[in-house]
Formats: C-alpha cells, sequence, structure tokens
C-alpha cells in the first residue's frame, strides 16, 4: 500500500475534496474585484486617496486582505473558515493583482495598456495549477477518508446538520474498506444533530450554478448551440484581429488560436454521434484553447473590451462542462446497475 501512496499522500498531504469550490470561489472572487476596482475607480476619475506626497494604494488594502484570509485558515481546525478565507483572500489578491501595471513599469504606470492581459495569464496560471493538482486523479481512499475526519473536526465542536452529516458520510463511503473507516464512522455517528446550517458563500453560488447550469442542458440543443456560439466566436475573433490592424505576432496567436479552436470542434462533431462523451471531451479541449490562446492575445489589442469574449467563453465552458459531467454521471449510474 505505502508503495503505491500518491506522493502528496507520502507528505502527508491528502487533497481537499471541497479545494475546487474554494478555489474557484477565491479566483472569481479576485477577478471581480479587479473589474469593480476599474470600474468604480473611472467611475470617480480615479482619485489620491492620500495627501501631502502620500497615496495609499488599493494594493494596501489587497495584502491586509490576503494576511486576514491566511490569519482566518491558519487559527480554526476543520473546513469552516475555509470558504470565507476564499472570498476574503480572493477580493484581497485582486485588489493586489490590479496594480500590475504599477509592479513591472519604471514609471510606477497604472494604466500600462497589457495589464489587463497580465491579469489574465495569471488568473489562467492559478486555474491551471489548481487543475494540474486536483483534477487530473480521482481521490485516493485514504484523501477521501482524511476528508470525512476534516468534516468531523467541525461536527465535534458545533454538531452536524443533515447536509453536512450527508456529506460526511458519502465521503466515507466512498473511502470504502480502508484501514480507520470504523473508527471515523463510530465518530460520525456520535456527532449530535444540530439544526443551523453555517453560512458558506461559495457553497451556495456553485450549487445555484450547478443546478442552473444542469436545468439548462437538458434542453439537448443547448451544448450543440454552445458549439456553434464558440465556432462564430473563433471566427470573430480573427476578424477583430485584422480590423484592429494588430501587430504580425498577435494576428499570428489569435488565428492560430481560433483555427486551432474550430479544428478541435470538427473533431468533436466526428465523434459525438457515435461516442457523445468523448465528443463533448472535444469541445471542452476546444473552449480551452480559446481561453488559454486566443483571449490571451485579444487582451492585448483592448485590454478591457475583450471581457466580452471571455465572458461568452466561461458561459460555453460551463454548459460544456455541465453536459460532460452529466454524461459521466449517467455512465457510472450505467454501470452500477
Amino acid at each position: 500500500m505505502n508503495r503505491t501512496r500518491r506522493a502528496f499522500l507520502r507528505l502527508g498531504l491528502p487533497r481537499d475534496q471541497s479545494a475546487v469550490r474554494h478555489l474557484t470561489g477565491f479566483l472569481v472572487s479576485a477577478v471581480a474585484t479587479v473589474l469593480v476596482t476599474r470600474g468604480l475607480l473611472a467611475a470617480s476619475g480615479y482619485p489620491q486617496v492620500g495627501g501631502d506626497g502620500l497615496h495609499l494604494s488599493h494594493v494596501l488594502w489587497g495584502g491586509l486582505l490576503m494576511a486576514l484570509a491566511f490569519v482566518v485558515v491558519l487559527s480554526f481546525v476543520g473546513p469552516v473558515a475555509r470558504p470565507v478565507a476564499a472570498v476574503v483572500g480572493g477580493v484581497g489578491f485582486g485588489l493586489f493583482v490590479d496594480e500590475i501595471g504599477k509592479f513591472v513599469t519604471s514609471d510606477y504606470d497604472y494604466f500600462y495598456a497589457p495589464a489587463a492581459a497580465l491579469v489574465y495569464l495569471v488568473i489562467v496560471a492559478l486555474a491551471l495549477v489548481a487543475e494540474a493538482v486536483h483534477g487530473r486523479r480521482e481521490p485516493a481512499p485514504e484523501e477521501l477518508l482524511a476528508a470525512a475526519v476534516d468534516a468531523a473536526a467541525a461536527g465535534v465542536a458545533g454538531g452536524f446538520t443533515r447536509r453536512t452529516r450527508a456529506n460526511a458520510e458519502d465521503l466515507l463511503e466512498r473511502a470504502g474498506d480502508v484501514e480507520g473507516a470504523s473508527e471515523v464512522a463510530a465518530l460520525l455517528a456520535a456527532i449530535p444533530h444540530d439544526r443551523h446550517e453555517l453560512p458558506d458563500p461559495t457553497t451556495a453560488v456553485a450549487d445555484f450554478v450547478v443546478r442552473t447550469t444542469h436545468h439548462v442542458i437538458r434542453a439537448r440543443w443547448v451544448p450543440a448551440a454552445a458549439v456553434v456560439v464558440l465556432v462564430a466566436t473563433a471566427a470573430a475573433s480573427i476578424w477583430r484581429a485584422t480590423q484592429a490592424s494588430a501587430s504580425a505576432f498577435v494576428l499570428g496567436g489569435v488565428i492560430a488560436g481560433a483555427v486551432l479552436t474550430a479544428a478541435l470542434c470538427v473533431v468533436g462533431l466526428l465523434f459525438v454521434g457515435s461516442d457523445r462523451e468523448r465528443g463533448f471531451r472535444w469541445f471542452h479541449r476546444a473552449v480551452l484553447v480559446s481561453l488559454l490562446v486566443t483571449q490571451v492575445f485579444l487582451f492585448r489589442l483592448d485590454q478591457w473590451g475583450a471581457v466580452i469574449g471571455l465572458a461568452v467563453d466561461l458561459l460555453v465552458l460551463g454548459v460544456i462542462s455541465a453536459e460532460v459531467d452529466a454524461l459521466r454521471r449517467h455512465r457510472r449510474e450505467a454501470r452500477g446497475s
């Protein structure tokens, strides 16, 4: 067993089974903070906070909020503090990274033209790190057992609601017959009932998005329409780059990303008739190329106008990801029956 344990487990680092939701909350809070901050500053005429040669830049408030998030996470046992820390830390990171133009220019230029592209690259890099850590491999039984114990840490102090008890028991059931499972089951059974649900902003938003998206994709034409939108967006990206008299480098990047996106969509269309899940995995790759290649170069053309294309890509990604998730769930249910 020890030989097959993954590197993180050997280091005593089981992955948090709610980490993707928390990290998503962190990144969404950061992006929303950047957009809101830019909008408020533009509307108020970019005021200077301070006087007598002093300027209290909002990067300072960002650093304080990130420090506060660290204090919260390091101060409390169990999973309750993490959603709050994710949102607070995300807002702080958004305030910090919004001033990236000042950090990379010799004249401290907040309005540095590629600033939006740099912010976008930083957010994408963090998302890729999260995907590399949490998205590639299924959780090991020990990780699921550790997650159940982590949930119990909060339950011992404050009790279990029906939802939190069901989640903890589901983690334990998925862990299977692993060493220590019976002891954890006894611990979960001993935790008293609590009627009061604790506030969890990231879970509430994530559950709403998942419910809404799965409701939308019940219309079978919606995923196909999402692919059409993706191809149309790729064509619009090329048109936009040519109309903006972009440099050869930027134009080449936009064309390469758009052509690759369209090619991956074609491959997906070839498979979707015989293997719907496989086809939509190719569509998923297509939208990722658009996000990670095409949009990066479009941000170089118009640092904030490209937000519209980004929003469209994220909407398409949500629909396609929801369809892939639904297909995988149906496959698991069929296999179990």
